[in-house]
């Protein structure tokens, strides 16, 4: 049995930068304010655009000054950005984000792969962003990755992420997002390591980023609403993939986690057949079929009544 599920849940759309980042081609940056304003369109009040990294590390997230330009402000629409480090924190206000992603990594080895930093430095160099930030007058919200697992180093000691979970809260941040980075994740373990989180963390302050490569995404995320978490991270087709199990799935589908949250009288304020149309532009644009289940199940029923008609 379920238990008691919130009224209310918050969609945190990471398309636009995680999955973009983790595509082969890279878009025009109109293309990308194309998908942006199909989101907004869905009823998406959360998006994470794109990121302030050196275009040596993500190329496909070059153009971020001039895609903030293409999309502006939208009321009631919050859009954010990854700032890996001071010099993107000025490069971001420049552009007059509002508010600020950072990351970090559960583990030392992806740490060092990913940003070439021990978790230590990590954390300093998180704070002093999210220091100056806040300084600056912008929300800031935290990434901590592999919380389930690590690719290099399989599983990660729980106590470990609580404790650096505990350090990036109090610096500040107003959420921090709990990344299954590989999708290793199974439902027992993410009530385990949402228990161990919650005897220091108000719910509020946690989201869930979760991956489904080897198909648990939803399932995990259920674990989580049944805890009292609010914020879930989303990519619309679930556009991005794995980056460390080529041809697998990769971020929890939009569309996926909306569908099964209304059919569960939740609500989200997005409209799912907008939402569809949004993930159809982002296949169109990205040229190849999605991983989204619900998805491709409402492009293949649709297609069917096409044909039906084109019949009669």
């Amino acid at each position: 049995m379920l238990g008691r599920l919130p009224e209310r849940v918050d969609i945190y759309e990471v398309g636009p930068r995680d999955g973009l980042q983790n595509e082969l081609r890279t878009l025009p940056v109109r293309d990308k304010a194309r998908l942006i304003d199909a989101l907004v369109a869905s009823g998406e009040k959360r998006i994470e655009v794109t990121s302030f990294v050196s275009p040596k590390w993500i190329p496909q997230l070059a153009d971020a000054e001039e895609l903030l330009r293409l999309v502006g402000r939208r009321e009631g629409v919050t859009f954010s950005a990854l700032v890996p480090n001071l010099k993107g924190l000025e490069r971001a206000k420049a552009a007059g984000l509002e508010e600020a992603a950072v990351f970090i990594s559960a583990s030392e080895a992806h740490s060092k792969k990913n940003i070439n930093k021990s978790i230590a430095e990590a954390i300093a160099t998180a704070r002093e962003v999210t220091e100056a930030a806040l300084k600056a007058g912008m929300r800031v919200r935290g990434y901590l990755s592999t919380v389930w697992g690590c690719p290099y180093e399989g599983e990660v000691p729980v106590e470990r992420v609580v404790e650096i979970s505990r350090q990036l809260v109090d610096g500040g941040l107003y959420q921090l997002s709990l990344g299954d980075t590989i999708g290793v994740g199974t439902p027992r373990q993410t009530e385990q390591i949402l228990d161990a989180l919650l005897e220091y963390i108000p719910v509020e302050k946690l989201a869930l980023h979760l991956h489904d490569t080897r198909g648990t995404a939803l399932a995990n995320t259920l674990v989580g609403l049944g805890k009292g978490v609010t914020t879930l991270d989303a990519s619309i087709g679930g556009l991005g993939g794995c980056p460390y199990a080529p041809g697998a799935a990769g971020n929890l589908a939009t569309e996926d986690v909306v569908y099964m949250l209304h059919g569960m009288g939740v609500q989200t304020g997005i409209d799912l057949d907008k939402l569809v149309a949004a993930g159809e532009l982002a296949q169109e644009l990205i040229g190849r079929k999605l991983a989204g289940k619900y998805l491709q199940a409402a492009l293949g029923e649709r297609a069917k009544k096409e044909s039906r008609r084109a019949q009669t």
